[in-house]
């Protein structure tokens, strides 16, 4: 993994903005517009890295937004090292990897800037997502453990709610108030450049999803302060660009993932167990894409 060599640069941003995108235009331009809109009061820049988008994602975005610093790629390179990429260019004294299904409705680029200004023993924050219709997207996660991944694995976890699976998915967690957590939504990080630059970046590891569970997990490791805060809030049109792709494919992309991270970070037996799991949850999940079943994600279980 490159070492981005982000110290020869001058920081002469306050925020570096990296939006990594895949077909979702409309809703990007709704992103971009918003921040525009809404973000005063703050020297920025805004990179997007696209995965080549077929649906005219980049001549909207030369056409509409000139502003924003585009990296166009020849493939799709998944989300890790897309992010990376704009890291690598990335001038800000902090570093927002963001979604393109999210929309500011006020000026919560400088209310968080202020927030880690004011915080120097906090590393990364993440603030309320909202959907749509104004309910509260949970958002917050404690760190996946055997027994709640086999729940999901299997598919359980919609029938069953153990301890364990509640833990795992902090059904507790109290959005109306700020506290320290263990893992943060990886759709919305804000997080100081040099906390990036010492975990560096996300780790490539992943075909996509898991990075941000990995990167949480890194950073707890080395002492570093994740704090979520309702100071302000954001809507979350959640996982439109997966959208675009059946059951199977995404089963398989979630489970590669677990399964790289059970085999960096716990004890073989308990990777093993997954793995042995692993062809049925690709029938399940192959079952659902036949049946036609809409599956929900985490946030909504």
């Amino acid at each position: 993994m490159t070492e981005y060599g982000l110290s020869s640069f001058n920081k002469i941003m306050q925020l570096s903005v990296i939006i990594v995108s895949w077909n979702v235009k409309d809703l990007l331009d709704k992103n971009l517009e918003s921040i525009f809109k809404f973000t005063k009061d703050l020297d920025f820049e805004v990179i997007v890295v696209d995965n080549t988008s077929t649906d005219g994602t980049v001549p909207m975005i030369a056409n509409k937004y000139p502003q924003v610093e585009l990296i166009l790629n020849n493939q799709n390179l998944g989300f890790a090292k897309a992010n990376n990429q704009g890291l690598e260019i990335a001038k800000g004294n902090y570093i927002l990897f963001m979604n393109p299904d999210m929309e500011l409705v006020e000026n919560s680029f400088k209310i968080l800037f202020d927030y880690l200004e004011n915080n120097k023993d906090i590393g990364i924050v993440g603030c309320t997502l909202k959907y749509g219709d104004g309910s509260v997207q949970k958002s917050v996660k404690n760190f996946p453990e055997l027994a709640d991944q086999l729940l999901i694995e299997l598919k359980l976890h919609h029938i069953f709610k153990t301890k364990s699976l509640k833990h795992y998915l902090a059904e507790d967690f109290n959005y109306s108030q700020e506290q320290l957590v263990n893992q943060l939504m990886g759709a919305f990080l804000f997080c100081r450049r040099e906390v990036v630059l010492k975990l560096k970046g996300f780790s490539q590891d992943y075909p996509i999803w898991w990075e941000d569970v990995d990167l949480c997990y890194r950073a707890k490791q080395q002492g570093i302060k994740i704090v979520y805060t309702p100071i302000t809030s954001i809507i979350h049109h959640e996982g439109k660009s997966f959208e675009q792709q059946p059951s199977l494919f995404k089963q398989k992309r979630f489970l590669k993932g677990m399964l790289v991270f059970f085999k960096k970070y716990k004890p073989y037996y308990q990777y093993l167990i997954l793995l042995i799991c692993y062809p049925k949850s690709l029938f399940l999940a192959w079952l659902v894409q036949v049946l036609k079943i809409k599956p929900k994600t985490q946030s909504k279980i």
